[in-house]
């Protein structure tokens, strides 16, 4: 079963999984893009400073998918200090279509404190239909309080960082959102695998994988899922790609994503503990007392 879609708070429906661009070198983004099409994404997300949006154009036109058909995302990202619309119509060129579906503010620092001066220019972006659906990046829950205070138009999604050694801080935000009608979009879901292999939440992914047939990363993403959260992902593996949207298939159990969380949880104290003690062997070492802290220190 394929991946359902997602209704938003303006009524459009996002589709739940969506082929990421950021990090893909300028050169490879177009066939990456096409293939991940081709494999069967209807979502391309890409970004004014992740400078690959041209390509990723060429990308879904030479997939030859009809626009109707697929969901584009990118965001407005401050660069060379564009405004959102100069970043959008930029995008639109770039892109080469008339309008996108979804369009982000990358990060609240973009609005020099500003966020309902910069919302506001979202929101006209809105109205004139060159972004259908509006929303945000990486915003706080005190971010999302002065965006709403002000907005005549809610943001539909807060594209944010997701994975379970960070869901434990993030649930005070998910709570936000989800008592506002904001959906989350999660990157960086692959983390514990990617970045942090090893840890806690490694032996509860392997053994749902095992019993599921499945493999770890499907494991994570349908974590991710679980959480109500539209995954944005990517991989240059045409049989990765494939796996990741399998994940539709599959579901978690409740036990199940409890034992990621519990897990996730736990990994996160021991990388907030390792990070102090970092910051105390710096502090140390630069005032001269390593040694008495017990600590040594080599050059």
């Amino acid at each position: 079963m394929p991946f359902k879609t997602i209704k938003l708070n303006d009524g459009r429906e996002i589709p739940a999984i969506g082929f990421g661009t950021w990090k893909i070198p300028k050169e490879l983004c177009a066939g990456e893009v096409e293939q991940a099409i081709e494999v069967g994404f209807d979502h391309v997300d890409t970004a004014q400073v992740y400078a690959n949006e041209e390509e990723a154009g060429q990308g879904i036109k030479e997939s030859g998918l009809s626009r109707k058909d697929l969901w584009i995302t990118t965001k407005w990202s401050g660069v060379n200090g564009s405004t959102p619309r100069e970043a959008c119509e930029a995008s639109l060129e770039k892109l080469g279509v008339s309008s996108v579906d979804l369009l982000l503010i990358h990060h609240p620092r973009l609005t020099n404190g500003d966020i309902p001066g910069a919302w506001k220019k979202m929101e006209e972006l809105h109205k004139e239909g060159k972004a259908k659906s509006i929303g945000v990046s990486n915003f706080s829950v005190d971010d999302l309080k002065v965006l709403l205070a002000s907005a005549t138009v809610k943001p539909v999604v807060n594209q944010i960082l997701l994975h379970p050694y960070v869901y434990e801080t993030t649930k005070p935000l998910l709570a936000y959102m989800e008592e506002n009608h904001i959906v989350p979009e999660g990157y960086s879901s692959l983390i514990p695998l990617t970045s942090r292999p090893g840890g806690p939440v490694d032996k509860p992914v392997n053994d749902i994988a095992k019993r599921l047939k499945a493999k770890p990363e499907q494991v994570l993403l349908a974590w991710s899922k679980a959480k109500g959260a539209v995954i944005v992902t990517t991989s240059s593996r045409k049989d990765r790609l494939e796996g990741y949207l399998g994940v539709g298939d599959i579901d978690l159990t409740d036990d199940d994503v409890k034992a990621i969380d519990k897990a996730g949880k736990k990994g996160q104290q021991s990388i907030a503990r390792r990070e102090m003690a970092v910051k105390v062997l710096k502090w140390a070492t630069v005032a001269g007392l390593a040694g008495y802290i017990g600590v040594k220190t080599f050059m």
